[in-house]
């Protein structure tokens, strides 16, 4: 049976997001800039990840880009315009690019959904900080990735560096920052950057796929899931062990936990909420 799939409108061809088996597709849609970002794309990527966080009917989240790239970070081309642009002070470009951090690599981190990176090909620059936000990535066989600053002669942004220190390490996030390296798939897997690797022409289903299992999965639970593994981040381990506690038995009264139970009794499959129950 064909799925339903239902289009979102985005307000530019730059992004484009459609509903299928209750996970958001996000395609960044610029191949000919390698899916680099710009001023029609990202106000509008800020915007579905909002509108994707707060939809009931979305489960997951997968993010991909068109062609044979995921994003290749800021338009390089376009930063020489900006000395032409309206002077503005650094304390307003600060809280400018605060802002914007916030609402996209930060709304990222902090939605309480699975999200599955797509990576059709190269991820560099802030497209890196983009796919490292997502919780799970899945890669092309020729797919690379690509800190990207130092050739440009910035020190980084949209929470590069604290991602890559949380996922490889410092003295890793450190040699991949300083030097810019093209990291090619299999050594992203090696190095954790990615979870999988696929033949190219497998990426997107994929990566569809696992999204479209985690979406059906219990949602309540996955949003207390995402609390205890960005806890286990920032506190000491008997902070966590409460944190995990008191989310634990909220998980093991609620509706999902007790269909899961009788699902498991009757050997069937679960039918989870759509949406996460009211008493968690």
């Amino acid at each position: 049976m064909t799925e339903a799939v239902r289009k979102i409108d985005t307000g530019t061809d730059e992004l484009l997001c459609e509903v299928r088996a209750r996970v958001a597709v996000i395609t960044l849609n610029r191949p000919h800039a390698r899916n680099s970002l710009s001023d029609n794309l990202s106000p509008a990527l800020r915007t579905m990840i909002a509108k994707c966080g707060e939809d009931a009917d979305v489960g997951a989240v997968m993010m991909t880009g068109t062609g044979a790239a995921f994003c290749s970070g800021g338009d390089v081309k376009g930063m020489g315009d900006n000395a032409s642009r309206k002077e503005v002070s650094s304390e307003e470009k600060v809280a400018l690019l605060r802002d914007r951090q916030r609402r996209l690599t930060g709304a990222l981190v902090s939605l309480r959904k699975p999200t599955v990176a797509a990576l059709p090909g190269p991820a560099a620059g802030a497209g890196l900080s983009i796919a490292l936000a997502c919780d799970l990535r899945i890669a092309a066989e020729s797919a690379f990735v690509s800190t990207g600053y130092a050739k440009v002669g910035l020190s980084g942004d949209y929470g590069i560096c604290w991602l890559l220190t949380r996922i490889v390490g410092p003295a890793r996030a450190r040699e991949l920052m300083f030097t810019s390296e093209k990291v090619d798939a299999r050594r992203c897997e090696a190095l954790g950057l990615v979870n999988r690797v696929v033949p190219d022409d497998q990426v997107r289903q994929a990566a569809f796929d696992l999204a479209r299992a985690l979406a059906h999965g219990p949602v309540g639970a996955y949003a207390l899931m995402k609390d205890n593994l960005d806890e286990a981040l920032l506190t000491d381990f008997h902070t966590a062990l409460d944190g995990e506690a008191e989310r634990m038995v909220r998980c093991a009264g609620s509706d999902d936990h007790r269909e899961a139970i009788a699902a498991f009794i009757a050997k069937r499959a679960p039918a989870f909420s759509r949406a996460p129950d009211r008493n968690l």
